[in-house]
């Protein structure tokens, strides 16, 4: 049975307001007015609402952005996804945030304002990271090595830069901003290829950094 308003957690409330929001934002900014704003369009009583995001505009960001995951995991069924290579999975995620971020341009713009204060480095790098682990689960990845921290934290530098572009992009169909993601999931996928030749070669051989480095002091003949 769905909670009515009365009856919700503060977990539901921030859930049912997260879509909302950046509507309110973009007017508003990411403050309590847009939070009030929101609750009001909602039914949910403001009080309650505020109390839903004790942390100010980090708090009511995050809810967004919380909400922009599983939006994007509705859109794109496993099904679908586990048909396409690695790197269109990654692409096609991409894009459907796009896609879903398109109407909240201007929300976007203002939240980058604010993550990009010095005191909110550490936040920012947090939803980074979850935008690009949800990502990377989503198409499948499974690593649990170094190779699990290295792909997360690529990611998260190609999205976030991508989202830098897409948030002025006035091209037809973000034109500038698909062709800017494919530059640089393709970088990506040289430096993995490279990756892959240096930690494995005639057959998969792995080369430990100190076996390398004694190559270079005692080189076979």
């Amino acid at each position: 049975m769905t909670p009515t308003h009365q009856d919700m957690t503060l977990d539901e409330v921030r859930a049912a307001l997260a879509p909302i929001l950046p509507r309110h934002a973009a007017f508003d900014g990411w403050r309590a007015e847009a939070v009030t704003m929101a609750a009001e369009q909602c039914g949910i009583d403001s009080d309650i609402a505020a109390l839903a995001f004790p942390g100010g505009a980090m708090d009511i960001i995050d809810a967004w952005f919380a909400s922009i995951d599983m939006r994007m995991l509705d859109a794109l069924a496993p099904e679908k996804l586990a048909t396409l290579s690695i790197r269109r999975r990654i692409i096609s995620l991409i894009e459907t945030r796009l896609t879903l971020l398109a109407r909240d341009r201007e929300a976007l713009r203002r939240a980058q304002a604010i993550l990009a204060m010095p005191r909110h480095a550490a936040r920012a790098a947090k939803l980074g990271w979850r935008a690009a682990d949800g990502m990377w689960r989503a198409a499948g990845d499974e690593t649990t090595d170094l190779n699990h921290y290295t792909k997360r934290l690529t990611l998260a530098g190609v999205y976030a830069a991508t989202l830098l572009v897409f948030v002025d992009d006035e091209s037809e169909d973000w034109t500038e901003t698909r062709a800017f993601l494919a530059r640089r999931i393709e970088g990506v996928m040289r430096f993995e290829r490279a990756k892959a030749q240096w930690k494995g070669i005639g057959g998969g051989e792995r080369l430990s950094l100190s076996r390398f480095i004694g190559r270079l002091r005692y080189p076979a003949i």
